[in-house]
């Protein structure tokens, strides 16, 4: 039976559980969160998730919320993309920390008010602090990678993808993938990976839908 995923194309949450359940290659299929139109804040979808979010991960009677969870999830039931010892699930589980912390918490936002929040409610100084706090993160980033191919262990991990989650969006949230060049090469590497879609090839788009 196929796991279903509750998501939507612009979140990058979402796109960290979709991209997981796919290069694990797990059976999935996506269930469209009309976000923009109140889908996440229904009575039903409430039920699913009291936090009013996607990504929701359903696996049979499992119901699973929060990207990391669920990518924890998927990982330990395939087997794969978890580190290959328990000093590398260590490093993983760092780095998932950080992106949650520090770079998905920053970009989420800042992408959200430059792009589908109304003009008139964008806030300059607002997008001018997270602007800055989220160039912080991704030079620390930047620099872990000199020298590595991936974040946390040999091979790609649940961190690399949790990190990227929001650095292949077209819309402009002060990240100019030119300016990392390490960045630039580790999300050509990821996208290079057997069976990697774009976020918006993997789920359904709903802004302006």
């Amino acid at each position: 039976m196929s796991m279903k995923l509750h998501c939507f194309g612009e979140s990058g949450h979402s796109y960290k559980a979709a991209l997981t359940l796919t290069l694990a290659e797990q059976e999935w299929d996506p269930i469209f969160v009309d976000f923009f139109n109140g889908g996440a804040r229904t009575a039903e979808y409430l039920e699913l998730n009291i936090m009013g979010e996607a990504p929701v991960l359903l696996d049979g009677d499992t119901v699973l919320t929060q990207s990391g969870v669920i990518q924890d999830y998927i990982s330990s039931k395939s087997g794969k993309l978890g580190g290959s010892s328990a000093a590398e699930r260590r490093e993983v589980l760092r780095w998932m920390f950080y992106d949650n912390h520090k770079v998905s918490s920053v970009a989420g936002p800042l992408r959200f008010m430059m792009n589908f929040l109304p003009e008139e409610k964008r806030n300059a100084d607002v997008i001018g602090f997270l602007t800055g706090r989220l160039a912080g993160a991704l030079k620390v980033l930047d620099t872990h990678l000199d020298g590595r191919d991936w974040l946390a262990a040999d091979g790609i991990t649940i961190a690399d993808i949790a990190c990227c989650s929001y650095l292949y969006y077209p819309e402009p949230f002060s990240f100019d993938r030119k300016a990392y060049p390490n960045i630039e090469r580790w999300l050509d590497a990821i996208a290079a990976q057997p069976g990697w879609k774009h976020p918006y090839d993997l789920m359904q788009r709903g802004f302006n839908a």
